[in-house]
């Protein structure tokens, strides 16, 4: 039996940039853009010319992506006409293959917010998509608040899609825009709608306010519609938008959906999915989040022995779908809840083999439990329990030795006169015969040992140029001023590869330098540096 076709637009440039702390630049937009292109999105909304420089740079230019580049705006102006709407003249003419126009489709919008009328508010709808057809693009019309609207006034939120479709809208989406509708509503009241619009043609963008526009929008594809907005990994004002990083695999691996429709994206490309995703995050500056579905570093993590046990079996027993598929992995947890089968799991993962019956396994499970005891967490940082494992293995290079490092803050007046804090740190290494004594400032003291620690390594230093840390977080473990403090960096390298160290101690500029110098030996052995 032949699929039907699922299309897929992305308005994480538009809606997801009214995220609050995200501001896009326009090479951010460019970069996105063209990884949504690689994805195998249908739609790519690039923002709304004419309201911003950087929208209206964006569109200043045709991008050469596959799928269709969308410009967003607002239907012409209670009272205007769409020849002498400036909004629509910016529409048309940015260099754009499609137009999503927004207009209001509940009755009360239309008379509070607009303070026009009902038969205005419709001919707005029919004067722009017929404006912008003209013009040779495809149109789209996003119908604001169209649930709500809904619920209100049955009869007028479908007059409103009926104005869009029945103008030559290729697309008339019904947006949950407060998010708060319910899977069940949704799927009753888009299946009202297909009854008069094709469902070919009705498309749902869903927001995320009572966690559930991942449900709602899967709801509407039950119910008949055809097209999915989203964002990657959910960004949107508010609460956030439907996340496609979310939707996508379940369309392409849950057979509800994978046995009756396509969409555009690979089986090879879904496998970049939890890259896509963390790009995205690191283009924000932000951690990535380790429970996201799919892809999140703990999507497939398993912490309790029996589990790990039964995966080391058969891996379907405690996991939904085969990770590799999204681009992400296996993990079994060392903890102090682990059991041999923990170990055994993780060894076999980071590639060490040892026999099942060796007895450096049982001291490996004992030292991971007592240091656990007093603070470590190696669920939490795979990187530090594979060096621990491979030293208590014996395989461990001793590359560097740092003797000493101090570090210095100092609160004093600036040439300004205005009173600063400056941070220096001084690092004395040995790598073989060769002494190295490194000096760095920072933006505190962690900051400053970094740089000093990572500033000259002799012979290493070409391997670690392109380490950089992603992440710091910090938890006091017990109350007080003496409390032991137990640090997590994350890293990355230039290969886009993660990991996790950790170090524990009472003084925090010594956890911190546990974490660091982990980072850097697991560095340098998974890039095959020589002793």
């Amino acid at each position: 039996m032949s699929k039907e076709r699922l299309y897929l637009f992305d308005t994480t440039l538009r809606d997801g940039a009214q995220t609050n702390g995200v501001d896009f630049t326009l090479a951010d937009k460019i970069a996105i853009a063209a990884m949504l292109d690689e994805l195998g999105i249908d739609y790519v909304e690039g923002g709304y010319p004419g309201a911003n420089a950087t929208d209206t740079e964006f569109f200043s230019e045709r991008r050469k992506l596959r799928g269709k580049f969308t410009a967003f705006g607002m239907t012409r102006r209670p009272g205007r006409s769409a020849s002498n709407d400036p909004g629509i003249a910016a529409l048309i003419g940015a260099q754009a293959d499609a137009i999503c126009f927004v207009a209001k489709s509940w009755d009360y919008h239309v008379r509070v917010a607009l303070e026009t009328t009902p038969e205005e508010n419709l001919a707005s709808i029919r004067d722009s998509v017929k404006a912008a057809k003209e013009s040779g693009k495809e149109v789209l019309l996003d119908c604001e608040h169209f649930f709500d609207g809904y619920k209100a006034n049955p009869q007028f939120a479908v007059e409103c899609a009926k104005a869009a479709y029945e103008a030559g809208a290729r697309w008339v989406v019904l947006c949950d825009t407060n998010g708060g509708t319910l899977p069940n509503e949704i799927e009753r009241i888009v299946g009202e709608v297909v009854k008069v619009i094709p469902g070919e043609h009705v498309g749902i963008h869903a927001h995320n306010d009572t966690e559930q526009a991942v449900a709602n929008s899967l709801a509407a594809v039950r119910a008949g519609a055809r097209q999915i907005q989203g964002t990657l990994n959910g960004l949107g004002e508010r609460c956030g938008n439907a996340n496609l990083v979310s939707i996508i695999p379940t369309l392409k691996l849950k057979a509800e959906f994978a046995d009756k429709f396509d969409i555009g994206v690979t089986d090879a490309a879904l496998k970049t999915l939890g890259k896509v995703s963390r790009a995205l995050d690191e283009r924000l500056n932000r951690p990535s989040f380790r429970y996201a579905p799919y892809v999140g570093e703990n999507a497939f993590a398993t912490k309790a022995g029996i589990h790990a046990s039964a995966i080391m079996k058969a891996p379907e027993t405690y996991e939904h779908v085969n990770p590799d598929a999204v681009g992400n992995k296996r993990k079994v947890l060392v903890s102090e809840q682990a059991g041999k089968s923990n170990v055994l799991a993780e060894l076999d993962r980071i590639g060490l083999k040892v026999d099942k019956d060796d007895r450096r396994i049982g001291r490996l499970l004992e030292i991971v439990k007592e240091r656990e005891a007093i603070g470590y967490a190696y669920d939490a940082a795979d990187a530090s329990f594979e060096l621990l494992a491979r030293r208590t293995l014996g395989t461990v290079p001793d590359y560097f030795d740092v003797s000493q490092f101090d570090v210095n803050v100092e609160q004093r007046d600036n040439a300004l006169g205005q009173r600063v804090t400056v941070t220096m740190a001084v690092v004395k290494v040995k790598v073989g015969n060769e002494s190295l004594i490194s000096a760095a400032e920072g933006n505190g003291p962690v900051n400053a040992l970094d740089h000093a620690l990572r500033k000259d390594l002799g012979k290493y230093q070409d391997y670690i140029k392109g380490l950089k840390l992603t992440d710091y977080r910090v938890r006091i473990l017990n109350g007080g001023t003496e409390a032991v403090t137990r640090v997590l960096i994350e890293s990355a390298d230039e290969n886009g590869e993660h990991w996790t160290t950790i170090g524990v101690s009472p003084n925090i500029i010594d956890a911190s330098f546990q974490a660091l110098m982990d980072s850097i030996i697991y560095k340098l052995v998974k890039s095959g540096a020589p002793v």
